[in-house]
């Protein structure tokens, strides 16, 4: 996936909203392989996560996202235009989890949210089936990648985010495949 207009765009604006809102402090970005199909797996703190794993990324990177955010059409537009496609959460969604393995195979830097959904306080939930799969299927490096902080800036149940600090942490790349 190539940088568009609109990713270049909004990754600019959402750079300098992190910034000044969150004091939003990155770690390890340059761990991300700059070619070739990664995922990038992260923890799922609040809608925040998004915009926080990609917004000082040199690289383009994409998400499967739950099918209900395509729901509105301005909104659906935008997020299929920033590289996101839908699945259904907890149907076991086959065509996703093939979507997914077929991006990474063509060269794509896909983002995941293992857990399925924002944590209700800030921790870790138990990971969904279908990641270790796409693991073994893809054979790209996967890279983890922890947020801290994006929790108390918007916890799930606030109706909008306030400022807090948040930091964001690239480890290194993996070789789960075998």
């Amino acid at each position: 996936m190539k940088p568009t207009p609109t990713w270049k765009f909004l990754q600019a604006i959402c750079r300098i909203a992190t910034t000044l809102l969150f004091d939003l402090k990155v770690f390890g970005v340059h761990r991300i392989p700059q070619e070739g199909g990664v995922l990038v797996v992260c923890n799922h703190q609040s809608y925040l996560d998004p915009v926080l794993v990609a917004v000082r990324s040199r690289r383009p990177l994409s998400y499967m996202a739950k099918s209900e955010l395509f729901g509105f059409k301005p909104f659906d537009w935008l997020i299929r235009s920033l590289g996101a496609f839908p699945v259904r959460q907890g149907a076991g969604d086959v065509r996703a989890i093939k979507e997914a393995i077929e991006r990474l195979q063509q060269g794509d830097a896909l983002t995941i949210f293992p857990e399925g959904s924002r944590s209700e306080d800030g921790g870790l939930l138990p990971i969904e089936p279908g990641i270790g799969l796409m693991v073994r299927k893809a054979k790209v490096p996967v890279l983890p990648v922890v947020i801290d902080g994006a929790f108390r800036a918007w916890p799930k149940g606030r109706r909008i985010f306030g400022p807090a600090p948040v930091r964001v942490l690239y480890g290194s790349p993996m070789d789960l495949s075998k």
